[in-house]
């Protein structure tokens, strides 16, 4: 008796281990399905350093609209600005050491400690 030929697709189905009902058990696994886990985590790991940062700088108070904030921020070059938050308008200036020129009215003196504070006392002030 004569052995029948199969195809060559129906052999290498068979060495694969591929059942006559569909594919054999874990074998029908997506390879793309272990990366919308990766960007999941990646999502959680932002939003859990986003919450750590904002605990770390105490800034939870930039994002409340009645509260009043300031910063001081130096970059790299030693460029400083000021950051004033008055409710839910935010003012950007930045300090340079440019002269400047104007009227305007003295409001006190400022002291350098000998421990390097700086203390400001207002004039027309009498001390209590």
């Amino acid at each position: 008796m004569k052995r029948r030929e199969t195809g060559p697709s129906l052999r290498f189905a068979r060495r694969q281990g591929f059942a006559h009902h569909g594919p054999a058990p874990g074998h029908d696994e997506d390879p793309l399905a272990g990366i919308a886990n990766l960007f999941d985590v990646s999502v959680a790991f932002i939003v859990a350093l986003l919450i750590a940062l904002f605990a770390l700088f105490s800034s939870g108070s930039m994002l409340d609209k009645n509260s009043d904030v300031t910063l001081v921020k130096q970059n790299a070059n030693g460029e400083m600005e000021i950051i004033t938050k008055k409710g839910p308008e935010i003012k950007v200036q930045k300090v340079t050491d440019k002269s400047m020129s104007g009227e305007g009215v003295r409001l006190g003196t400022a002291y350098r400690l000998g421990n390097g504070q700086v203390v400001y006392v207002p004039e027309g002030e009498k001390p209590k």
